[in-house]
């Protein structure tokens, strides 16, 4: 307890400094917010801190949804319309996810049951199979015979017409529980492969960046990231190949922040999405990497190899396209792999 308070008298005494040179806000620009929103922000940081609550993202949010709750509709409004830009809709998407799920469970417990009939009418057809043999030891004369085949003929069609329609349904709640699958496929945000999120989620976010930049003017980054050329001749293995892109994933996510979105953009190519984050910095975050990575060697068998990237870098802009600058950020990644003095290439597109 004695170190929370302490944390606490701390994080007040920071606040007031507003002359440090080290910090990250400066005193005029928490003591003259500007605009609604940075009013609306810094009383809802002073609530937090009167009742010594420390400012996190979580204790924030949850103060910034009480408080603007006894605001006027219009400040309501305005700031929804704010909130809107950065909206993802997670907890819509699971509710139609699972709905989807249990339609496709549904369909699956379908099938079985339409199995297990099949199985049994099967079984049925064998024992009236088994019982017209016994039947005809027993016929005397050729007629009789005929008139047994034909007895067995006639069951043996209706029980082929019945199983004819069952599988007919199979086939058909088959198809729907494909149609399904392939939905729940296309709304997945992560790839099990690598164990970052997928193409799907990275477009889908950087559209977002996007807007958000247009907004707010701030600075976003794109770096792309793939194991070298040079790399990946060394062994012939696939299997090696793999374990190798995925210790590049590992790295990536170690060094990303939680603000940062790590994607695999396809074919062991990955993405980082760095928000807030101009083009210097960028390039601080790709030596970073660049580092990280060739001092993790990576051993098959006997061998030990060291691990080499080529790494991309574009800055983010609501002027140009995503397709765009995902264009521009492998172009630049291709050139620093040609290049084996270079540890990173910056985009240059200036059309």
């Amino acid at each position: 307890m004695a170190a929370l308070s302490d944390l606490k008298r701390s994080q007040r005494q920071a606040t007031q400094k507003g002359s440090d040179e080290n910090a990250y806000i400066s005193a005029g620009s928490l003591n003259n917010p500007t605009s609604d929103l940075e009013i609306f922000a810094k009383e809802v940081l002073n609530a937090l801190i009167s009742d010594n609550l420390p400012p996190t993202p979580n204790n924030f949010g949850l103060y910034f949804d009480r408080i603007l709750e006894d605001k006027s509709e219009s400040l309501r409004r305005q700031i929804g319309s704010i909130l809107e830009l950065e909206e993802d809709n997670h907890e819509e998407k699971s509710i139609e996810l699972e709905k989807t799920l249990k339609q496709g469970f549904s369909s699956v417990k379908s099938i079985l049951q339409l199995s297990a009939t099949l199985y049994k009418n099967i079984s049925l057809m064998e024992k009236i199979l088994e019982n017209k043999k016994e039947e005809m030891k027993n016929v005397p004369s050729l007629n009789g015979a005929n008139d047994l085949i034909s007895s067995l003929g006639s069951d043996v069609g209706k029980l082929s017409s019945i199983l004819k329609k069952q599988v007919t349904h199979m086939k058909t709640i088959y198809d729907e529980t494909a149609s399904i699958v392939k939905q729940v496929e296309n709304e997945t945000i992560f790839d099990n492969q690598y164990g970052v999120y997928n193409k799907r989620f990275l477009i889908t976010k950087l559209e977002q960046e996007r807007h958000l930049i247009d907004e707010f003017k701030h600075k976003s980054s794109l770096i792309t990231v793939r194991l070298s050329k040079s790399t990946g001749e060394t062994i012939q293995s696939e299997k090696a190949q793999q374990l190798m892109t995925r210790t590049v994933a590992r790295l990536l996510l170690k060094t990303s922040r939680r603000s940062d979105i790590v994607a695999h953009y396809g074919e062991g190519i990955f993405a980082m999405v760095l928000k807030h984050t101009d083009i210097e910095s960028a390039k601080r975050a790709s030596e970073r990497l660049f580092d990280l990575v060739s001092s993790s060697n990576f051993f098959l068998a006997e061998q030990e190899i060291q691990l080499r990237i080529a790494i991309g870098i574009a800055e983010l802009t609501s002027t140009k396209g995503v397709d765009q600058t995902l264009d521009c950020t492998l172009t630049a990644m291709d050139a620093a792999d040609n290049n084996s003095k270079l540890r990173y290439m910056v985009c240059n597109d200036t059309e």
